[in-house]
């Protein structure tokens, strides 16, 4: 099959699919876009980065990333100007606040006129790490149903995976409804279907026997493939290797 720029990274997700070959390529993507805004390119001191991550923030699962990272002065520098923008934003919001006309609604009800909550809510919907990874992901996932559509051999390599965790199921199927039309998209889900079917079934293999080994009568029994069984079984329901570590800044 050959390759051009915008496909190596689908081959490469598809040699080291394990699970999921989406989790490998979002994984990817992500740790691109940590290293751009935290990395030694110095993206953080750029004044035109920073007002796009200003703008956007981080949510809270990527903070953490961001601090695991370990580029204390590139955080720094980028929690500086964004603390400055909420501060900003703050003002204009309380100052403009009248408690006389914020409605009373349950804690729990949808929808506000408390315009301090809902500028938080706007501030907590947006993460410029999360919206950049949507982008190059959605991006890639049309390369992918490109080279299927296009490529035998592809289709044939996609076939040998181990299926994809149920998070990314659901977007290819998306895909798959976007992209591909008639007898192709017909045997798309003729393959993805069997493979999603097969491969949890081999998951839930793994995880029952990772638990018959602690029955004092199998001590001695092979574990076969049931070691990382937790790892993989969680990366099947929801996405992700929650094993594998953090990245960090390259010393």
């Amino acid at each position: 099959m050959a390759e051009q720029l915008h496909t190596i990274p689908i081959s490469d997700a598809m040699e080291h699919a394990g699970e999921c070959p989406f989790c490998y390529i979002e994984r990817r993507v992500e740790n691109h876009f940590m290293d751009y805004v935290l990395g030694h390119g110095a993206s953080y001191m750029e004044a035109d980065i920073r007002d796009m991550t200003d703008r956007q923030g981080f949510c809270r699962a990527h903070f953490k990333k961001m601090f695991d990272y370990g580029n204390s002065l590139g955080n720094a520098w980028i929690l500086k100007t964004l603390m400055l923008r909420h501060m900003n934003e703050m003002t204009k919001t309380f100052k403009n606040f009248n408690p006389s006309v914020s409605g009373k609604k349950g804690l729990f009800q949808k929808g506000s006129n408390n315009t301090i909550v809902d500028w938080i809510e706007e501030r907590e919907s947006t993460c410029f790490i999360c919206t950049s990874v949507t982008n190059t992901f959605h991006a890639y996932m049309k390369t992918f149903f490109s080279m299927y559509r296009d490529n035998e051999d592809f289709r044939k390599q996609v076939a040998n995976t181990k299926g994809f965790c149920l998070s990314h199921f659901k977007v290819v199927c998306q895909g798959a409804d976007q992209y591909l039309t008639g007898k192709i998209r017909e045997d798309f889900y003729d393959c993805v279907l069997s493979l999603m079917s097969e491969n949890f079934d081999r998951v839930y293999e793994d995880i029952s026997w990772f638990i018959e080994k602690y029955d004092y009568k199998n001590k001695d029994a092979d574990w076969k493939d049931s070691k990382d069984a937790i790892q993989r079984t969680m990366q099947k329901l929801r996405g992700s290797d929650p094993s594998l570590p953090p990245h960090v800044i390259k010393k």
